[in-house]
């Protein structure tokens, strides 16, 4: 039996910064030198990031990335290294180079390019065609593919395998949504024991803009058994040793043979070490890593999301408007646990329809959090501005004006702590509110990153409770979970005076959201036919504000922005 010792090198890369990947790359080269590997592998597009969108239109930035790919080959020695970055020759090429020896020794295209969702490869990239050759490394024929090719049951998989591959590594940089991490470990599953190969999969993690990347590599058996996974949300260099059968066991035992077909062109990287070579040191037990709780696991993107989101784009700070409610209460959670208390500044702005209470709530969270909280009423701010209004408006009843201008108020002064200190600012709205338009342009939804863009109301306080419970205390005050939600713009004051129930109104959004359910069909699923034209012209209306809304992390299989992308100007009738 033939033994490769595989390291899959889950990376944090940035978009852009070829240098900086470079050296993360050439880390983790190192780090399976020094292990004993016969191949490190490191996700799709590492060179560049994932994904670099427009700078593909910049001949000098894939120039760039040519040049960053040949001094990650140049450093390469005995361990081969499999390495994501562009290709060109008239077209660019979503592409994964094998090195070895100090040079590139061979390139696999990808074939199957996604063009749904978050994707847009189809716009930059065009699919690699002919026979892809096999790499012959330590002994073993070992296949590459990458990311979306893995998803084809028919596709380059099992032509690797009926070809002749032993092994195949699948790069990979696969966005998180909530339960992505049990939907795609089955099919990589089906995968390895249809093909009858072992199975490397790699994946990158950290935030990029909205998108967060949740890593979990793993390495499958030939019959698909899970041999190892890296932590969810976590850079981690995962060394399995890949035990691999001969072909004829596969052939003679398996109840459906392996497929054959003719042998792909084989490419020798490293030849088989010598039997009487000296002996590498021997692994522990391959390490699956626990998979996070549902609740948990939602909470880590957010945290990453938002940490690198941050740290990114050069910032070091943030500011939260907390007015005591669930979601400014999750929001300064979420960035003290992504930041340090050190780094997270709250800002409580009463009105004089701020309850006592809820200011005490916000108060009291920013102590038992740890960070600079900060208190400025917005009385003197809001009478200015009905006083310079007064002549326009007229005697008419306070109405919604009055109530924006107090959520404006607050954008500005958070606005003008960003421009004085640096901070970034963090906005609280969830995604219940962002759907039917809830918000104020250029108030609550003034600020430069979104964290709980893409989470509903009935999962915001599910998350503040399971955060509490990992905290062992009540960190998120049950004043705060068990108050109605209010904006508290006006006497008394609850959001289910303007809107239905949450947890009447998220089912209905999901639908119609991210399940694309039209009025009809969402009528004929027994939902109330009121309701639902109500909510389906509330979100159709409110299209105009989420197009000037921060990015915010995405935790769900639709989110607002890159994955739903409805026109303002709309008459559809739902």
């Amino acid at each position: 039996m033939t033994v490769l010792r595989v390291a899959a090198c889950q990376v944090n890369t940035v978009v852009g910064d070829l240098e900086g990947n470079v050296k993360r790359i050439l880390a983790g080269v190192e780090e399976a030198e020094d292990a004993g590997c016969d191949l490190a592998v490191f996700p799709e597009l590492a060179v560049t990031g994932y994904p670099p969108e427009d700078l593909l239109l910049k001949p000098g930035f894939v120039r760039d990335n040519r040049r960053a790919l040949d001094s990650i080959a140049a450093a390469t020695r005995g361990c081969a290294a499999v390495v994501g970055f562009v290709d060109v020759d008239r077209d660019l090429h979503n592409a994964a180079a094998v090195c070895a020896g100090g040079a590139v020794v061979g390139t696999y295209r990808k074939r199957r390019l996604p063009n749904y969702s978050v994707f847009d490869e189809q716009r930059y990239f065009r699919p690699g065609r002919g026979a892809p050759p096999l790499f012959e490394v330590g002994g073993v024929r070992v296949g590459v593919s990458i990311c979306e090719d893995a998803w084809d049951p028919a596709g380059p998989i099992a032509t690797a395998a009926a070809g002749g591959a032993e092994v195949v590594v699948n790069l990979n940089a696969s966005p998180y949504h909530a339960g992505r991490l049990v939907e795609r470990e089955r099919m990589l599953a089906t995968r390895a024991a249809d093909a009858g190969c072992a199975l490397v999969y790699v994946n990158q993690v950290g935030g990029q803009d909205e998108l967060v990347f949740d890593g979990a590599s793993l390495v499958l058996g030939d019959d698909g058994t899970l041999l190892a996974r890296a932590p969810q949300f976590a850079e981690r260099t995962l060394v399995v040793d890949v035990e691999v059968q001969p072909a004829f066991r596969k052939r003679l035992l398996g109840p459906g043979g392996r497929p054959r077909a003719r042998p792909l062109p084989v490419v020798t990287v490293s030849p088989a070490p010598a039997a009487d070579g000296t002996q590498r040191q021997p692994l522990g037990a391959e390490a699956v890593a626990p998979a996070l709780e549902p609740l948990h696991e939602i909470y880590r993107a957010l945290v990453v999301g938002t940490r690198d989101y941050v740290a990114k784009n050069g910032f070091t700070d943030v500011v939260v408007g907390m007015s005591g409610g669930v979601d400014s209460s999750l929001v300064a959670t979420v960035a003290t646990d992504a930041l340090g208390p050190e780094r997270v500044h709250g800002v409580a702005m009463p009105s004089r329809f701020s309850s006592p209470a809820s200011t005490d709530d916000a108060v009291a969270l920013g102590r038992q959090l740890g960070i600079d909280m900060r208190t400025i009423p917005i009385e003197p701010v809001h009478a200015a501005f009905l006083q310079v209004l007064g002549p326009v408006l007229g005697e008419r009843p306070p109405n919604l004006t009055e109530e924006n201008l107090q959520s404006r108020a607050r954008g500005v002064l958070l606005m003008a702590l960003s421009n004085e200190f640096g901070w970034l600012v963090l906005t609280t709205g969830n995604k219940s509110e962002a759907a039917v338009g809830f918000s104020t342009l250029y108030g609550d939804t003034a600020g430069g990153f979104a964290v709980i863009k893409d989470v509903p109301k009935h999962l915001v306080y599910a998350l503040c409770r399971d955060r509490n419970v990992r905290a062992g205390r009540e960190l998120i005050s049950e004043s705060v979970l068990a108050k109605p939600p209010s904006a508290e713009l006006r006497p008394d004051q609850r959001d289910d005076q303007s809107l239905p129930p949450y947890e009447v109104l998220d089912p209905i959004l999901a639908a119609y959201v991210e399940h694309d359910r039209t009025r009809s069909e969402m009528e004929d699923d027994g939902l109330d036919p009121e309701l639902v034209r109500l909510v389906i012209d509330l979100v159709d209306r409110a299209e105009y504000k989420r197009r000037q809304m921060p990015p915010g992390v995405r935790i769900s299989a639709k989110a607002f922005g890159k994955d739903r992308r409805v026109p303002i100007t709309n008459r559809y009738p739902g």
